[in-house]
């Protein structure tokens, strides 16, 4: 029987593959969330429209990352290191799909 928090990790996985096919985006989830099922390295859990994600589950996010009803990211940084910017799983779905859009007009 698989452990909880592996069917958890699946079925946000699925979550998130529904989510960007229904904004008509390709969207894939790896085999066994093994990204060498899909070519890539084993990190990536899945690809939506050829960006590569890795899909996390945790009981808590930290309040400061949470991006603020009144805010479209979060942008954070660590001392002396790489710099990030969180989105809502929504905006950034809506972000690929201009760019697809995009790049095929002007292709």
């Amino acid at each position: 029987m698989t452990h909880p928090n592996k069917r958890r990790g699946n079925n946000w996985e699925r979550e998130i593959v529904n989510c960007a096919q229904e904004m008509g985006l390709e969207a894939k989830r790896a085999y066994g969330s093994d990204g060498r099922s899909l070519g890539q390295e084993a990190d990536v859990d899945l690809l939506v429209s050829g960006k590569k994600v890795q899909a996390k589950v945790r009981a808590r996010i930290p309040s400061y990352l949470k991006v603020p009803d009144s805010c479209d990211a979060t942008a954070f940084k660590e001392t002396r290191g790489q710099r990030w910017v969180l989105l809502r799983l929504e905006d950034w779905l809506e972000m690929v799909k201009s760019t697809n859009k995009e790049a095929r007009e002007d292709g």
